[in-house]
């Protein structure tokens, strides 16, 4: 699989899910413009050690052109100068990944709306919506200049399992459920352009904060599983990466269309592994690990 002589921009992609498919486009050759709001001596709210320019050096140590460029993707000047910027340099964009995010801190757990802060929920949504709106509304003028694009709206569980599960509170549940339709709808309009939409959810995802979280790292990851069995079933952020470019790459990208995507699932399709030779499918035993008595969510994986 080569991408060489494509162009991505991962918007979100300073670490978990948005750095491991920025990486893997880039080992498929691709030139990636990697997105997020903490850089080197300028970190984000989180006040975490990921930047984007570190998710822009793994591109590049893999063979893919790795730009760092510093946006707060709810600023649609900021994100009018990036998609400038990569007309510019570039001439054209061939795979837009919406991985924005930034909502860990601000849900509560099995909260009603009358009890989960409010403030925090609507910020909430916006992160996760307006941010995928804004940067579409801005670069997909320019993806749909050439015909194949792709975009791929990244999300938190399959519409099969978000249409009967609750995801802890109206704002996350709505956040997640809107990803997906927001997929659907902008293939309705990318369609007669020769273009692609799709949304798509990793699994269990070993991200940064989830193996802080567990206590482990990724060299020791199975150790979680004396506490939690069912940790068994989690994925790398490349994993996810490598589902992306799967996708990036096959001639038959349209057929996907408007549909509701998850790594596990891909695999099964197009034959990729996780890095440890691996096929991980968290959505194929996700209720059946809850009946086992496991949280009723799987948040985190972003």
């Amino acid at each position: 699989m080569t991408l060489r002589g494509k162009v991505a921009l991962v918007a979100g992609a300073t670490r978990g899910a948005g750095r491991g498919i920025a990486v893997e486009l880039g080992a498929a050759g691709a030139t990636v413009y990697v997105t997020g709001r903490s850089t080197r001596g300028h970190p984000s709210e989180y006040a975490r050690p990921e930047t984007i320019e570190e998710t822009a050096e793994l591109v590049s140590a893999l063979g893919g052109k790795g730009i760092a460029v510093q946006v707060d993707h709810l600023i649609s000047e900021d994100v009018r100068k990036l998609v400038d910027r990569i007309r510019a340099e570039q001439g054209r964009l061939d795979i837009l990944v919406n991985d924005i995010w930034g909502g860990e801190k601000l849900f509560e757990w099995n909260k009603p709306v009358w009890q989960h802060n409010l403030e925090n929920g609507l910020r909430m949504l916006r992160l996760a919506i307006d941010t995928h709106l804004i940067t579409a509304h801005h670069a997909l003028p320019l993806l749909i200049e050439r015909p194949g694009g792709l975009l791929v709206e990244v999300t938190d569980g399959t519409s099969e399992y978000n249409a009967d599960h609750y995801r802890l509170s109206p704002f996350y549940d709505l956040a997640k459920v809107s990803v997906t339709r927001m997929a659907w709808a902008h293939a309705q309009d990318l369609a007669p352009h020769g273009a692609t939409s799709i949304s798509l959810t990793p699994g269990w995802l070993r991200s940064e904060m989830m193996l802080e979280a567990f206590g482990v790292t990724e060299d020791n990851w199975r150790d979680a599983t004396a506490k939690v069995p069912h940790f068994i079933i989690s994925e790398t952020p490349r994993f996810v990466g490598r589902a992306v470019t799967a996708l990036a790459t096959d001639a038959d990208l349209s057929r996907w269309n408007g549909q509701s995507l998850s790594s596990g699932g891909l695999a099964r399709v197009y034959g990729f592994t996780d890095l440890d030779g691996s096929r991980p499918d968290a959505w194929r035993y996700v209720p059946e690990v809850q009946d086992a008595g496991k949280p009723a969510d799987t948040t985190g994986y972003r």
